[in-house]
């Protein structure tokens, strides 16, 4: 599993409209057969900040990167950005799902 999380800080005027804006990708990313993850999150407290958590098969992160819709995520997005994008990713080998937390287990 490949697990990536960018964080978006975007321009005032985009708050509100920002996810409306950019669903065209969300649901392309979705759609995508090694998508095992993508979903946005808004901060409470920051209505400009935006969190995306993202996951994919094995190997099919390059996929994600090579698709057109990708490719236009990159022309279009920094139009609603007050500054790039943070990121962090990391590989799991082998993993294909969440795991429970043990310690809140609900029986």
């Amino acid at each position: 599993m490949i697990f990536i999380n960018v964080k978006f800080h975007v321009k005032p005027e985009y708050a509100d409209t920002f996810l409306d804006d950019i669903n065209w990708y969300t649901e392309a990313c979705n759609a995508e057969p090694g998508c095992l993850e993508f979903k946005w999150f808004r901060d409470p407290e920051d209505s400009q900040r935006f969190l995306l958590v993202e996951a994919y098969k094995d190997g099919e992160d390059v996929t994600h990167v090579q698709s057109e819709h990708f490719e236009r995520s990159c022309k279009e997005f920094p139009q609603y950005l007050l500054e790039t994008p943070d990121i962090i990713n990391f590989k799991i080998d082998g993993k294909t799902e969440w795991d429970k937390m043990a310690e809140f287990k609900v029986d």
